[in-house]
């Protein structure tokens, strides 16, 4: 069982769960003392531990020893990902986080339907850092992705550095992936009624090839998906 622990992890040390990771650990996944953990703080460092008490909202675990993180992908890719609607964002981030996406930026697009404000946006952005954080613990990563505020497209786009740029369009596009490999990527995935004519022309002004997936058009939260593994198999580690 793997855990996400916000704090340093120091090999001998004892440590009091976050009551968050306690109860699930106690309540949801029933462990008891002497239990084998593996916690990881999101930076890269990752131990196993082993439950030394349990009470009522507290669990202390005794740091065992160091244990090898599984290495990040050695291609860092920086998602653009127009905000969706419920699940969707929510299964996007899930599954890039799985395929070994570096930074997710939500972003608002003249076609997206949803605008986030105040407490309202803090509250979602918590949550989809939350998906990440289940997501790592899920799939062995021990590096959470950064999951970044909402923006605005032209902010976003304007703040590109990577060495490929890559925006998902099903239209006037071909294989834009170059045979030697980038040290790293940006992707900008539209909303579901795509992007405008004049976010592709921004787009295409700031570096971003055209790219297209294959001859049907993919839904928001798919396209994350078939393009982290495409990247992955010919750059990365899949």
């Amino acid at each position: 069982m793997r855990i996400h622990v916000p704090a340093a992890l120091a090999v001998g040390e004892r440590l009091t769960l976050p009551e968050a990771a306690a109860h699930h650990v106690a309540r949801v996944m029933r462990r008891r003392e002497g239990d084998q953990l593996v916690l990881f703080d999101g930076f890269g460092t990752e131990v196993g531990a082993h439950i030394v008490s349990i009470a009522r909202r507290e669990v202390i675990v005794q740091l065992d020893e160091q244990r090898e993180a599984l290495p990040e992908s050695p291609l860092a890719v920086h998602l653009g990902l127009a905000v969706g609607k419920g699940d969707r964002m929510d299964f996007a981030i899930q599954k890039s986080t799985e395929l070994g996406v570096t930074a997710i930026t939500p972003l608002y697009t003249d076609f997206g339907d949803v605008r986030l404000k105040g407490e309202r946006a803090q509250k979602k952005l918590d949550h989809w850092r939350g998906v990440a954080v289940s997501a790592c613990e899920q799939c062995g990563r021990a590096t959470l992705p950064q999951i970044h505020p909402a923006t605005p497209l032209a902010d976003w786009l304007g703040a590109r550095r990577e060495a490929l740029r890559l925006v998902l369009h099903p239209h006037g596009s071909g294989d834009a992936l170059p045979g030697r490999a980038p040290e790293n990527a940006a992707v900008l995935i539209g909303p579901e009624g795509g992007l405008s004519d004049t976010e592709l022309a921004s787009a295409h002004q700031q570096g971003f090839a055209g790219w297209i997936l294959g001859p049907r058009i993919l839904r928001m939260e798919t396209a994350p998906v078939v393009a982290l593994s495409l990247l992955q198999v010919r750059y990365g580690d899949l």
